[in-house]
């Protein structure tokens, strides 16, 4: 009983050091600055945390049936389409939908009804894109962001739908010059780190930090040494292949 008793103790007490699993949407240039940013809000809180790329449909079923222990950036609708998750308040970047289409094409998208007159292709299982092409009929979805804008040069679609970043890092890499994006985004959204409702202090204890982060300008800095990170992996890529 005496041995009984010192492990009913030793199993109740806190774990320290603990260890969480999160989710990243695939082959996507914000969640690779994501991963990098993340990765070091939870280093600061002392925290370990591992991080798998998938594609965006098998991130939320997975997070949605506790696989892992959320996704690392989604916008806002994410949270109300995936309750078993909790939004962590403090948004940490943003995404801006851009509509890109071939030089000379003539294609002149102002608002998102527009979308409806072209042929459009999207990368599967992404939310804003999803959303902003909702009821729509003539979409194509893709595993990545270079099979869309090989669709579009092979003139088998008109309109690219990406945030601004990930289209313009991945037409650099492809040595692609003839695709280019709107003037005007469609929209612009913040991006926030999501994590399964069981985790509630971990929930504040992020939350908190980011918040910390964004007063002093840390958050801003580790943004930019990010987004460099992944900008110069990318052109690191383009030259070895």
């Amino acid at each position: 009983m005496k041995y009984l008793y010192l492990l009913f103790c030793l199993l109740s007490l806190p774990l320290y050091g603990q260890s969480y699993h999160f989710a990243s949407i695939n082959f996507l240039i914000e969640q690779e600055v994501g991963r990098i940013v993340i990765t070091e809000v939870y280093k600061r809180l002392g925290i370990n945390i591992t991080i798998t790329p998938l594609p965006g449909k098998r991130a939320q079923h997975e997070t949605a049936v506790g696989l892992n222990d959320g996704e690392i950036m989604r916008i806002y609708s994410y949270g109300e389409e995936t309750p078993s998750t909790i939004r962590v308040p403090t948004s940490y970047y943003y995404l801006e939908t851009m509509v890109f289409s071939k030089k000379g094409s003539g294609v002149n998208i102002k608002t998102p009804a527009d979308l409806a007159r072209y042929q459009v292709v999207k990368v599967r299982g992404v939310k804003h894109t999803d959303n902003i092409t909702k009821g729509l009929k003539d979409i194509t979805d893709t595993d990545n962001t270079s099979q869309m804008f090989k669709l579009i040069q092979a003139g088998l679609a008109d309109i690219a739908l990406t945030n601004k970043m990930d289209g313009l890092v991945v037409l650099k890499k492809l040595g692609i010059t003839d695709i280019t994006p709107q003037t005007q985004h469609l929209d612009k959204l913040p991006l926030y780190h999501y994590i399964r409702k069981e985790h509630i202090n971990l929930i504040k204890r992020v939350d908190n930090k980011l918040k910390e982060m964004k007063k002093s300008g840390e958050l801003a800095k580790l943004i930019t040494i990010a987004e460099h990170e992944v900008f110069k992996r990318k052109a690191l890529y383009k030259m070895q292949n």
